[in-house]
């Protein structure tokens, strides 16, 4: 939840402003700091104001991926031919390709919402609310959002951009990867945009690394109490992965990270299984 967030955040700022490109952990320990500021010094005001600004950037992003859309609006039905036939190509079918890209898309698409790895059911549960289900409700809208919305905009710009033709075919580096060509996405058509997406990235992560802090410690409380020693040693660590992250590079922070999510959701999806009975009963009482 920290080690992908700060690698991007890096990834972008290192690449709007030519700084830190060979030291990732000084921007890393920089994060930490902040990051530690709010989950250890207790200053909340951080968080507050990023709490303000990421709906307004996330806003900002997806009004920038409509404008790029519209100056490319002759592209899009070769978008969509695109992703369709490729997706269903005769040849990816026979050697196994749609396979792996349909892994891939997996991994990809509950790493980017969450959804069945039991992360932000921490976050939900503390909601008051007479009804469980109707807090159910408001969560199916996340991976909306997040990734039928926003993600879908951002493939739609660097296809219709032609950014990806530029990779096709190749092995990308790590400066190559992720948020770089989305950046250079952006780029092709709003010269600027980069300097708003580094900004909106690294609140992003700033505000993701917070939340995933806090489901650590909900976990860690709830196995060993409020033990104050144990949970100031996670929060430390949480900080020092924090730098770990902004160092490593994408693709040991995306296998990491998809190792983690795998041995999250297994026992996660067995407890679904089990409460579906609860579920259900919830459902009924408050349709």
């Amino acid at each position: 939840g920290n080690m992908f967030q700060v690698n991007q955040a890096h990834a972008q700022f290192s690449a709007v402003t030519g700084l830190l490109k060979d030291d990732g952990w000084i921007f890393g320990l920089i994060v930490a700091i902040l990051v530690g500021t709010v989950i250890i010094g207790g200053i909340r005001g951080i968080a507050r104001v990023t709490a303000v600004l990421v709906p307004f950037m996330c806003g900002t992003y997806i009004l920038a991926a409509l404008v790029v859309l519209f100056m490319n609006f002759g592209a899009i039905p070769h978008v969509f031919t695109r992703i369709v036939t490729e997706a269903f190509n005769p040849e990816a079918l026979v050697t196994g390709g749609f396979i792996a890209v349909f892994i891939q898309g997996i991994k990809r698409g509950a790493f980017s919402n969450e959804a069945g790895v039991g992360s932000a059911p921490i976050a939900h549960s503390a909601v008051k609310t007479n009804h469980p289900a109707s807090e159910g409700l408001v969560a199916l809208l996340e991976p909306f959002f997040d990734t039928v919305v926003v993600c879908s905009l951002t493939a739609f710009v660097i296809l219709s951009t032609g950014t990806y033709d530029n990779y096709a075919g190749q092995a990308l580096s790590g400066n190559e990867q992720g948020i770089s060509v989305t950046s250079e996405a952006f780029g092709s058509a709003i010269p600027w945009f980069p300097y708003i997406l580094m900004v909106a990235v690294i609140l992003f992560a700033f505000s993701t690394m917070i939340s995933w802090s806090y489901y650590g410690e909900r976990a860690i409380s709830y196995l060993v109490g409020e033990n104050k020693g144990v949970i100031l040693g996670y929060r430390l660590l949480f900080c020092a992965c924090t730098v770990i992250g902004a160092s490593a590079s994408l693709g040991s922070v995306i296998t990491a990270s998809d190792a983690m999510f795998f041995a999250m959701v297994v026992p996660n999806l067995i407890g679904l299984y089990i409460l579906l009975p609860v579920v259900k009963k919830e459902t009924a009482l408050f349709m």
